[in-house]
């Protein structure tokens, strides 16, 4: 694939994960946005359909993780890096996925911030910055 199409098609990957981030509020059932906007601290959320937000939160989590398997297709045209990838975001959407419900169950209790966070990893694709800066260093490496 030539310099120009790769740089073009992951421009596309990159302007993808804007429009999710645009439209979220469109695409999503996601009462925390506004939740951890405003004064979170201060007051109680309100009542919220968890299982919704759940399966909203696994279908974003899986558009993240498509567009970011794409980019690593397009970036590094190796099915062993996109193998790999596939059970990464996998393995850590079973893990986010499953410490957020006990999160959400707790009611927070256990505190604001891990829910924050952990949400985070799962709503954005922060996973993609440390795929492409690995397989980047291991191709630099010889064999």
């Amino acid at each position: 694939m030539r310099k120009s199409v790769k740089i073009v098609l992951s421009l596309c990957c990159i302007f993808l994960f804007f429009l999710i981030r645009i439209w979220e509020t469109e695409l999503f059932y996601d009462p925390l946005i506004d939740y951890f906007r405003n004064d979170f601290l201060y007051k109680k959320i309100d009542d919220m359909d968890r299982w919704r937000l759940i399966i909203h939160m696994v279908y974003r989590y899986v558009l993240n993780a498509t567009i970011s398997l794409g980019l690593i297709w397009i970036l590094f045209k190796r099915t062993d890096y996109v193998k790999f990838s596939v059970i990464f975001f996998f393995l850590a959407m079973l893990i986010l996925i499953f410490v957020f419900i006990i999160l959400l169950q707790d009611d927070f209790q256990g505190g604001y911030l891990l829910l924050f966070y952990v949400r985070r990893f799962i709503i954005h694709p922060i996973f993609i910055l440390l795929l492409l800066t690995v397989f980047y260093y291991q191709k630099l490496i010889p064999s």
